[in-house]
């Protein structure tokens, strides 16, 4: 069979019971190891619980849960984490945000020190926007 033919489309997404969706996505998931593909769809049910369906409130919650915490990291999955923080409690919330960002965050706080050790030593350096142009008339020949 397929990838093809084991994907779903945006109007069995949004017609399908429940109970089928919830077998078709964790059949594919099993079958095709595609984390990011699996995500959208899950997402796309949160829609459809947003937009009233309540039987969709935590739909594949186990799966959702297995992949932010066991699988690699995917950016489909740091973009789009936040929508999933109800199947999380508080404290693996906060792992699974250091382990998603660490390294962002790391960065940006390392970059950020760094200016401020820069502005303590040499402070024109620090709040210059642009760099010195080369004025190519002082130049001898």
């Amino acid at each position: 069979m397929k990838v093809q033919d084991l994907a779903l489309d945006h109007r069995q997404l949004f017609s399908l019971k429940s109970e089928t969706l919830e077998e078709r996505i964790t059949w594919f998931y099993q079958l095709t190891q595609n984390s990011t593909v699996t995500i959208k769809y899950i997402l796309t049910l949160r829609v459809r619980y947003q937009l009233g369906a309540q039987e969709f409130a935590y739909i594949l919650k186990d799966l959702v849960r297995y992949l932010f915490l066991n699988t690699k990291a995917t950016r489909t999955m740091k973009r789009f984490f936040h929508y999933f923080k109800d199947y999380f409690l508080d404290l693996e919330w906060k792992i699974l945000s250091l382990r998603l960002f660490s390294v962002r965050s790391f960065g940006e706080k390392a970059a950020s020190l760094v200016r401020s050790l820069i502005s303590l030593v040499r402070p024109e350096e620090a709040t210059e926007s642009s760099p010195p142009s080369l004025d190519r008339t002082t130049s001898t020949q």
